[in-house]
């Protein structure tokens, strides 16, 4: 796999690397602050130790309070602020994440034993929604690979499916008879791109733990992939032979796909894809809009994966 090289960016959109640095510095104190008075001090969040990524991007950093108050978390509700107001009940830990399926070793391994066997990094991703928005956040965690290498995936296993967690007593928006969306949330990788290197399971935004509405106390960031491959609250994670279906591809399959990757040439059935509007960013006439990039800006590391396939068909 060659170094990572993020694509040519315009410097007045790159965050000096000494402004970064010095922004990592204070985080101890100032992030506490803004996740309190942005809904995020509910979940008790402390600081993570992190070792810098070559995996990382130069893009101007979405701010905090944007990262931890436009959320989509249909488990909390359905707008944009209901995660951040009413995930305030949910308890991320302790917390454990069951391994099984098509493997050697399964088992249920504990996250605060997890985040001391593996170095936790610190990777600055993109992250792009398939409803045209997009942020760009400083991720704390470790390689989803590290994890499936220790349960020892079978030969056979082509596919890692994921299971997010069911409290309806803790997450609002699993309560009622009528459900936007059948629980548990479910998600699915081929075992391919689950082993690549980009593949995170985070742990940590900003340099704190996860929020509650960003995915505490664990959730998957593929950055190449439209955000809702990112499930939250992860507690299962099976090895199979069958290609998993998603939550949105059951519920809407002519507009959600089972690779889901960002391609600007391959229109979401209600709006275009070409561009996206960056949170937190404002422009001349509202808010600040770039063009999306192939694979989100990831095809260097990640289009050799899909070499010969139809990404029309696949999507």
């Amino acid at each position: 796999m060659p170094s990572y090289r993020p694509p040519k960016i315009a410097s007045s959109e790159i965050t000096p690397r000494q402004v970064y640095m010095g922004r990592r510095e204070f985080l101890g104190t100032a992030a506490l602050g803004a996740m309190a008075l942005y809904g995020a001090g509910k979940a008790s969040a402390a600081a993570l130790t992190a070792v810098e990524s070559k995996y990382t991007v130069d893009d101007k950093l979405t701010p905090l309070k944007d990262v931890t108050s436009y959320n989509n978390f249909y488990e909390f509700g359905l707008d944009k602020a209901d995660p951040a107001a009413l995930s305030g009940d949910f308890k991320p830990m302790p917390w454990t994440i069951k391994v099984d399926g098509m493997v050697n070793k399964p088992g249920t391994f504990d996250l605060e034993a997890l985040m001391k066997e593996f170095p936790i990094e610190s990777r600055t991703y993109r992250m792009r929604c398939v409803e045209a928005w997009s942020m760009v956040i400083p991720w704390e965690g470790f390689p989803l690979a590290s994890l499936l290498s220790k349960a020892e995936p079978l030969g056979s296993a082509k596919y890692v499916a994921f299971e997010t967690v069911v409290r309806p007593e803790e997450m609002p928006g699993q309560k009622g008879i009528f459900q936007s969306l059948e629980w548990p949330y479910v998600e699915g990788l081929r075992i391919d791109e689950a082993n690549h290197p980009l593949a995170l399971l985070a742990v940590g935004l900003y340099g704190e733990t996860l929020p509650n509405q960003n995915g505490a106390p664990i959730r998957l960031v593929v950055p190449w992939k439209y955000g809702f491959k990112g499930i939250k609250s992860i507690v299962r994670i099976t090895l199979t032979d069958k290609e998993p279906k998603n939550t949105w591809q059951v519920t809407n399959p002519q507009e959600y796909g089972f690779y889901a990757n960002v391609n600007p040439a391959v229109d979401h059935p209600r709006w275009s894809q070409a561009t996206e509007r960056r949170i937190g960013e404002s422009g001349f006439f509202g808010a600040s809009r770039h063009p999306t990039l192939p694979f989100n800006g990831y095809a260097d590391e990640v289009a050799s994966l899909y070499t010969g396939m139809d990404l029309k068909a696949n999507f």
